[in-house]
């Protein structure tokens, strides 16, 4: 105030402000000083207890981005459920560019053959080497008795390839040929399984993961998928038949991967439809199927469960598939092996004990005669 007295009164109300700021200003930089003298031996030391193995992680990350991934993929089904055009649709790639459709009379001298197909896929530096193994001819005959034979015979050499080469000497480059999935086309215009599904799965099912697909669903309504696919689920049951089943989501995942979680599980037999044409709708090119009275989208979920099957089958549970192959079914597999070759050891070293024994008893029997033989010619010489 200009008529107070004291030792302010000489300071105008500008100057007071300003020593103010530089008095605050002090008591905050020697605070933050304090603080770093104080602080700065416990970071040293928490520097000095630091090992460095956190950064294992990104090691085996950037060791798998390097090497790259390998992934092998059975679809079997019928000709014509559309098969080929699905694998297309969910790698965005084209397998079958040179591949011949047999007509009528061909296909009757047809018989069920495997071929196997090679692609490699990169994306954003990640390189995947898929292999697509096809069943041609599969249950395409009058007499589709055993024709699921030659798929589980494909599963068992690879199994057995595999196990003669992580027992061989170069173990380094061994290439993983084994089936991590199986995609079993049913097909959409019966009320559930055929017969020809329940004996192939029951035949598969402890040899690979067989996930049940819908093919051809953009030909059901809505509520025709949800009723064949209960009929399905509870046909599997009936028949105890195994299929893939999702693990649990851990404690730590979040909301939205449980939701997601939720949703594969609830897809499952996924109704899918794929399509080669990438069409323009409403400005946006995408894959999808035209008909007179519109057009179904395959990536949309309201058309289909393409985008679950997808997600599932790339982002997040192809490893878990892969886990499943070698720890379970190829586990299996090299048990069995190991129990005939006991078996047959054990048989063959039995063998040769009932033949060691008799020839023993021959041996005995030619001593006690060549005895006999010289005690009658000692009687007949004296």
């Amino acid at each position: 105030h200009p008529d107070e007295q004291g030792p302010w009164a000489s300071f105008d109300v500008f100057q007071i402000y300003s020593l103010k700021r530089v008095v605050s200003y002090s008591i905050i930089c020697l605070s933050l000083l304090y603080v770093g003298l104080s602080c700065g031996q416990p970071l040293q030391d928490q520097d000095r207890e630091y090992v460095g193995f956190a950064t294992l992680p990104n090691q085996v990350h950037r060791k798998s981005v390097k090497k790259g991934f390998e992934f092998t993929l059975m679809v079997v089904g019928e000709s014509g459920l559309g098969k080929s055009t699905l694998i297309n649709s969910l790698f965005l790639t084209d397998l079958y560019k040179d591949r011949k459709v047999l007509n009528a009379e061909e296909r009757l001298a047809q018989t069920v053959g495997i071929t196997k197909n090679t692609v490699c896929i990169e994306e954003k530096g990640v390189r995947l080497k898929l292999n697509v193994v096809d069943t041609q001819g599969y249950g395409d005959t009058i007499n589709n008795t055993d024709s699921y034979k030659c798929v589980s015979d494909y599963i068992d050499h690879q199994f057995e390839q595999y196990r003669r080469d992580e027992i061989g000497l170069n173990r380094k480059n061994i290439q993983d040929n084994r089936v991590h999935c199986c995609l079993y086309f049913i097909s959409p215009f019966g009320h559930g399984l055929r017969p020809l599904d329940v004996e192939c799965m029951r035949a598969l099912q402890d040899k690979v993961n067989i996930i049940p697909i819908v093919a051809k669903s953009d030909g059901l309504t809505y509520d025709e998928v949800k009723k064949k696919k209960s009929r399905i689920l509870s046909e599997i049951d009936k028949y105890r038949l195994k299929i893939y089943q999702f693990p649990d989501c851990d404690s730590d995942e979040d909301e939205e991967f449980r939701r997601q979680d939720m949703e594969l599980k609830r897809s499952v037999p996924f109704a899918v439809i794929g399509s080669n044409m990438v069409v323009d709708v409403n400005g946006r090119r995408l894959r999808a199927r035209l008909y007179p009275w519109g057009v179904v989208e395959v990536e949309n979920p309201y058309h289909s469960d393409f985008v679950h099957l997808r997600n599932m089958l790339v982002r997040t549970h192809m490893q878990d598939l892969k886990d499943m192959t070698h720890d379970t079914h190829y586990e299996s597999y090299r048990a069995q092996w190991l129990c005939k070759s006991q078996r047959t050891v054990v048989g063959r070293h039995t063998r040769k004990r009932f033949v060691l024994v008799p020839m023993i008893l021959v041996n005995f029997f030619f001593l006690i005669d060549e005895i006999i033989l010289i005690v009658l010619n000692k009687l007949l010489i004296e």
